[in-house]
């Protein structure tokens, strides 16, 4: 086993910085790494890299409330329609990304993308938003709907408590940020167990819903494009909730430098589980209609539990426990992908230089991951969530656009990059233009929330030149950035 090197060490010397800062080190240089150097490991295997997609995608919503689509299509036959497209549309992300993924092979996802194609303030901004507000907020929100349904078999026949909710709620972020730093294996053995109870849990929703089928319980399906006729703004609102749904896809292209033979896992890892999660979302929304119908679905507050309940009799006090450990599978795939984000950020001196330095002996970018655990919980006690991921939901998908538009001009500017897996240049520009469309309808259908969530992504330009750009800051100021 090499030696390490001696590098800059931090507190009790148990953390070693992992790159330079600067620009990022290139991976696909062809430049051999320096010997004993203290880098993230490459751990992740095609295996785990379709269950930290997979594990990442399907959270609560499939199994609580899919009745945003079809309160906005109007009918069963066109919601049905919708929830094929958005996983086909999120497909056609995932394999840009793929793209992405195989020619820049660098951690960091969305930012080092962004940073690639367009420069360092977009990248920065990027960073800044997911850091400060939507990385908490979205956590603080699966974890509550982790806590509420790891609850629910206690509370049947009453209502739980909302301290209790976020005390196990905090408890379960706790456990997630222990486990993502301290071993990197575990966390991707955790998560392929938890993709494997979110598959079961939707199968036990499916194989009665096959079992319906053939039975003749197709009611609910005659004339099922009559109804309600959607609405010009109901239908792009509608697509905007079941993209919302498959998102997650992205999240391997955060960990690239730890994947295995990225050329070949990173496009197989992601094609299988589109293909996967499109297929289940789909089949599980047509059981949901043989046993409960529009009128009932929209009026249900957890449709997964109203569906269990009518078929399945005491089993489905089973439905809230496997909907908990879905939830907690998502926060684990978030945590895990989300700090290699500011380990890079950091790397390339956007962000406090201690988030970049990793363990020593467990290889995990610890500081990375434990920032995320104050915010979360300042969150999780005092902050309107809901308020602030309606205020910032658009700016994921400007975002999303902005990369796949950098797809497309990497293309023109950098044509003789490697490019071993290549996809035909109208996916992304219809991917492109469908992220900017949905940003746009956003800013026509709610000026207002949309408005506040612009001017709180804009506040990344100011800081950018306070804390990048200014040379001149004081000693206090540099040391407080751990320059």
């Amino acid at each position: 086993m090499s030696r390490k090197v001696a590098l800059p060490t931090v507190s009790n010397g148990s953390y070693l910085q992992g790159q330079a800062n600067g620009r990022l080190s290139s991976m696909d240089s062809g430049q051999p790494a320096q010997e004993g150097k203290v880098v993230l490991k490459k751990k992740v295997t095609l295996l785990r890299g379709i269950s930290i997609i997979i594990g990442t995608i399907i959270g609560a919503g499939i199994f609580i409330s899919p009745k945003g689509i079809l309160k906005n299509t109007g009918s069963v036959g066109m919601s049905l329609t919708v929830w094929t497209a958005c996983g086909i549309l999120s497909l056609f992300g995932a394999l840009c990304y793929a793209e992405l993924g195989t020619c820049i092979k660098k951690s960091g996802g969305h930012y080092t993308y962004i940073l690639e194609a367009f420069g360092p303030l977009p990248a920065f901004v990027r960073v800044w938003v997911e850091l400060l507000i939507i990385r908490p907020a979205a956590t603080a929100v699966i974890s509550l709907a982790f806590g509420r349904y790891i609850l629910e078999p206690f509370f049947m026949q009453c209502e739980i408590p909302e301290l209790a909710i976020k005390l196990i709620t905090a408890v379960g972020i706790t456990l997630v940020m222990v486990l993502n730093s301290t071993s990197v294996s575990w966390s991707a053995r955790i998560q392929m167990f938890l993709t494997f109870c979110k598959l079961v849990a939707i199968l036990i929703i499916i194989v009665p819903g096959v079992i319906q089928l053939i039975k003749g319980e197709t009611q609910h399906f005659k004339n099922a494009f009559a109804g309600n006729d959607a609405s010009v703004m109901g239908l792009p609102l509608a697509f905007y909730s079941g993209m919302y749904a498959y998102s997650g896809w992205f999240y391997l292209n955060f960990v690239t430098e730890e994947v295995e033979n990225p050329e070949k896992n990173i496009p197989l890892a992601i094609c299988i589980s589109m293909i996967i999660v499109t297929v289940g979302y789909v089949l599980t929304n047509v059981a949901y209609f043989t046993t409960i119908s529009a009128g009932d679905l929209l009026l249900s507050k957890a449709v997964a539990v109203t569906f269990a309940e009518r078929l399945m009799g005491n089993f489905s006090l089973a439905v809230p426990v496997f909907v908990a450990l879905s939830c907690f599978g998502s926060m684990n795939g978030g945590i895990f992908a989300v700090s290699r984000m500011f380990f890079v950020a950091s790397r390339e001196g956007h962000l406090p230089e201690i988030l970049s330095m990793i363990h020593v002996r467990k290889h995990t970018p610890l500081p990375a991951v434990i920032v995320l655990h104050p915010l979360t919980m300042i969150m999780l006690f005092n902050g309107d969530l809901y308020s602030l991921l309606n205020f910032l939901s658009f700016a994921r998908w400007l975002f999303i656009g902005l990369v796949v538009a950098g797809l497309i001009y990497l293309r023109y500017k950098r044509p003789d990059m490697p490019r071993p897996f290549k996809v035909p240049l109208f996916i992304p520009a219809l991917f492109s233009f469908t992220c900017l469309f949905m940003v746009a309808l956003s800013l026509y259908s709610d000026p207002v929330n949309t408005g506040i969530g612009f001017a709180i992504t804009l506040t990344g330009i100011p800081a950018y030149y306070l804390f990048i750009v200014w040379d001149k800051k004081p000693k206090w100021f540099r040391k407080l950035l751990g320059k």
